[in-house]
């Protein structure tokens, strides 16, 4: 049932002017096309990491919080081609994930000054290489970007103009305030000309 309810959405959808919120997990935006590939919440559930079933320049703003680290390399260059063809001229896309400089930094520093890391869930990690290892390896994560490493990335897919931005703010009003996790660290945004 829930392939019909998909079907009817997606021909109901406007050709221009999308909003899409990749990987939406529980966090439902108003006004975006939530996609998740499970949660109930999602609008449609798709692997983002596959050609999604919308026409080519129908999306003004494509955004997704902690996504990137989840997807292996290859699939990130899969998945930031296809959403540059989903963007109209101009469109952009906004990224929110953990950064591996503020990690290393972490690391070399007070590495116990971090947001995560005082939940109670984490009062385990006992050492900057444990921190380290936790970081890298759980919640299924596969890579983690510093902003050279994602600036690269989509440069050679096709964005121009990549940008890092603050946590909450852009220079696009649809793309302010989108960030729910303060661990959010590394925010880009780059634009399909």
């Amino acid at each position: 049932m829930r392939w019909l309810e998909e079907r009817r959405l997606l021909k109901a959808l406007p050709t221009r002017g999308l909003k899409l919120h990749l990987g939406s997990g529980t966090i439902r935006l108003a006004g975006w096309v939530n996609i998740d590939l499970e949660t109930p919440q999602a609008d449609l559930h798709r692997d983002i990491t596959k050609a999604l079933p919308f026409p080519s320049g129908s999306a003004a703003y494509i955004y997704h919080e902690h996504v990137m680290e989840h997807i292996t390399v290859d699939e990130a260059m899969i998945g930031l081609r296809d959403w540059r063809r989903l963007l109209e001229p101009g469109g952009v896309l906004r990224i929110a994930t953990p950064d591996l400089d503020y990690l290393v930094e972490r690391f070399g520093g007070d590495w116990k000054d971090q947001e995560w890391l005082r939940l109670p869930e984490y009062a385990f990690i006992e050492t900057r290489a444990e921190m380290m290892n936790v970081a890298f390896r759980w919640w299924g994560h596969q890579y983690l970007y510093n902003f050279e490493e994602l600036e690269r990335r989509m440069a050679e897919t096709g964005f121009e103009d990549v940008v890092r931005c603050e946590l909450g703010r852009s220079a696009h009003s649809a793309l302010t305030g989108l960030e729910t996790r303060p661990d959010s660290m590394l925010i880009v945004e780059g634009v399909r000309r």
